[in-house]
């Protein structure tokens, strides 16, 4: 599950067969993501979509801002969408040794600008497969109408709506946001340490840069030459304060 370009959504639904025929007429598409602000584990986007025609029946499905839903309802609520062949999924996993790469690189590039990559990822996939997106639904990521003309810009044919607390607007973005949020609690419960060392434990917390069992998490886990394990992200400015105190490198 750490690793990017994961479409479980995209094959499960798709898999090798043709298209249904709802995903040859106009579509919409919500996106949104989840992980966004942790020091540890992946970032995931993801993507529901549907026909246009489907709309009604999405707003009777209890969708709702997962922030908002306890762990057990958005695992049923995802299910539900997993069973719904009148839906499509997927779903992009941003390894954290990706994003400190990213953002520690000399020519940097910023966690929004990644962020607008992989939804527009999704996007592209999604219409390499043949399914007609006519309009899509974005929880924004920064200035809400630049990155508007940022994705028109590049999709020039689908309509974009971009807004702030969208995930508890349009319910297309609510199961995004469900599908993103169960997406990554699941990558983080089942991460498999690439470090092979048996001092290494699991309590970390929520992952969150103000969780006291976080930090404690960071403080107990550093290394003098080696930093951190690869399920932090190096970049964050809550390891700064760690990583100066680390041996010099010349």
């Amino acid at each position: 599950m750490n690793r990017r370009g994961h479409f479980t959504g995209m094959q499960e639904v798709m898999g090798s067969n043709p298209l249904p025929a709802w995903a040859s007429k106009p579509c919409i598409m919500g996106i949104d993501e989840a992980g966004r602000g942790p020091v540890l584990g992946p970032m995931v986007y993801g993507c529901l979509y549907c026909s246009a025609t489907y709309q009604k029946t999405l707003a009777t499905l209890q969708f709702a801002d997962s922030k908002t839903l306890k762990e057990e309802k958005r695992e049923e609520l995802f299910e539900s969408i997993k069973a719904d062949d009148s839906m499509g999924w997927a779903v992009d996993i941003i390894d954290p040794r990706e994003l400190s790469a990213k953002m520690l690189k000399k020519d940097k590039i910023n966690l929004n600008t990644i962020s607008h990559d992989s939804a527009m990822g999704l996007v592209n996939k999604a219409l390499a497969m043949g399914v007609l997106v006519t309009e899509v639904y974005v929880d924004t990521v920064g200035d809400a109408d630049k990155y508007k003309v940022k994705l028109e810009e590049k999709f020039p044919g689908i309509t974009f709506i971009v807004a702030k607390k969208a995930d508890s607007l349009y319910p297309i973005v609510s199961g995004a946001s469900i599908i993103a949020k169960v997406t990554r609690d699941k990558s983080l419960r089942g991460w498999v340490m690439d470090e092979k060392v048996e001092c290494i434990t699991r309590n970390f917390g929520s992952g969150y840069p103000g969780d006291p069992e976080t930090k404690a998490w960071l403080d107990q886990n550093k290394h003098v030459v080696f930093g951190f394990p690869t399920l932090v992200r190096f970049s964050w400015g809550t390891c700064k304060s760690y990583i100066d105190k680390c041996a010099e490198v010349i």
